[in-house]
């Protein structure tokens, strides 16, 4: 059971990610090309890559694997105790935003991430995922937004905290290589996603002035002046 737990991302890492990052500070940043990496084939993996293809638009969809491929590179380069969890790291990155979409953002008044995060407990347990599994995917797509310096968080809420703000805002680039970001834009390419994503925070925030997407201070204009996607935007 510790395996799978393992395997499922149960594994308590601190919240904080700069106490997490203090460690590999000193290391090389992360050099792959998308054909490095193998994308989880499960029957489970396959069936959620599709659900988002077709769910997503193109611009949250590319979003959604560039950060899979980012992770990756982050597991190879600096957090290779975190590699066991990948596959539920690529579940939640394919329905990290599944609650942005037009008729999901407008269906409810709560926040788009714990909607998502319900949207995707539901949709995993209905493709036959495991119970813990799922509840994995689910809280990490929840907590996805909850940075800060206090407290705890699971490898897969962790990571994918690490690499959307790394997408969305350019925070850490001293951690992933340029040629990395080359490749993987190539494969998925930004298409001016800094200002849809800017878009969609304030579309947000306009419906839902109590969303959590408020915690972050400055987030839309955070997105929007991503100095490090600028090249690839």
């Amino acid at each position: 059971m510790s395996n799978l737990l393992e395997a499922y991302g149960w594994t308590p890492v601190p919240r904080s990610q700069s106490k997490l990052l203090g460690s590999i500070d000193s290391k090389p940043a992360a050099k792959i090309s998308t054909s490095d990496v193998t994308l989880p084939s499960s029957q489970l993996a396959q069936k959620v890559f599709e659900y988002a293809k077709a769910q997503l638009p193109e611009q949250t969809f590319n979003h959604s694997m560039r950060v899979f491929y980012y992770g990756s590179a982050l597991i190879k380069q600096h957090l290779p105790h975190f590699a066991p969890s990948t596959e539920t790291y690529y579940l939640t990155c394919l329905l990290h935003d599944i609650g942005t979409t037009t008729t999901n953002l407008h269906a409810t008044r709560m926040s788009f991430e714990f909607h998502g995060g319900l949207l995707a407990l539901e949709l995993l347990k209905s493709y036959g995922a495991p119970q813990e599994q799922a509840e994995s995917v689910a809280e990490a797509i929840i907590r996805h937004q909850d940075l800060g310096e206090s407290g705890m968080i699971t490898t897969v809420g962790q990571l994918i905290q690490l690499t959307t703000v790394f997408d969305n805002m350019g925070i850490n680039p001293s951690l992933i290589h340029k040629d990395t970001i080359d490749s993987v834009t190539k494969a998925y390419p930004r298409n001016k996603w800094s200002s849809c994503f800017a878009a969609t925070i304030r579309e947000e925030v306009g419906l839902k002035p109590w969303c959590h997407t408020t915690a972050i201070d400055g987030f839309a204009e955070g997105v929007e002046g991503n100095k490090l996607m600028e090249p690839w935007e």
